[in-house]
């Protein structure tokens, strides 16, 4: 891929957001910036769900944590995924993670702003290996992701995820990797490639 974005707030669709400082008022001002944090908290564990859910194959807690309109669109070395609503992401997602795959996805350095009380955005440093055994392939590197967040029923769910590389690669394994644990290997999904 020759053209590529310049990966800033900007172009990345994230906004300022409310400030991060103690009101001046009362009670009632208090609560709401406790409440505050306690959103950020909130979308910290939600994304830190979403990738334990994605590594282990836990389809189902997985879907509980996207809106059912969400919007995917990721783009690798090679690839650019664009998915739209739950369940067909879910259905992507189960296809990768196969009794046949081994990932380990970490996010970190999160920026989150809250938008709303109902609406926030974050952008995550990713970091992750992904092997594919019965290919002998392992693709690694890192990505930015950005994220937009709703909070519907009290409860906070992601409606758009995007990530770029920053870089990846992708080597060719001589031969299989020897593993001493596979979890996937029980609880992934049938091959589908």
């Amino acid at each position: 891929m020759s053209e590529r974005q310049v990966l800033n707030k900007t172009n990345m669709g994230i906004e300022p957001g409310l400030p991060l400082e103690a009101s001046a008022g009362g009670i009632e001002e208090l609560r709401r910036d406790i409440q505050r944090l306690m959103d950020i908290e909130a979308i910290k564990q939600l994304k830190h769900a979403y990738f334990r859910c994605v590594d282990t194959a836990n389809l189902e807690e997985l879907a509980t944590l996207f809106h059912k309109d969400v919007t995917v669109h990721f783009v690798g070395g090679n690839y650019e995924w664009n998915v739209q609503g739950r369940e067909d992401y879910v259905n992507n997602i189960a296809q990768s993670f196969s009794t046949e795959s081994v990932g380990q996805h970490n996010a970190h350095h999160p920026e989150i702003q809250m938008i709303s009380d109902t609406e926030a955005t974050a952008i995550w440093y990713l970091a992750d290996n992904m092997w594919i055994l019965n290919h002998k392939v392992k693709t690694h590197g890192t990505a930015l992701y950005w994220d937009r967040y709703l909070k519907v029923d009290g409860k906070w769910s992601i409606k758009e995820t995007n990530y770029e590389r920053l870089y990846e690669f992708n080597d060719v394994l001589e031969e299989r990797p020897t593993l001493s644990s596979h979890y996937l290997g029980v609880h992934g999904t049938e091959p589908q490639f």
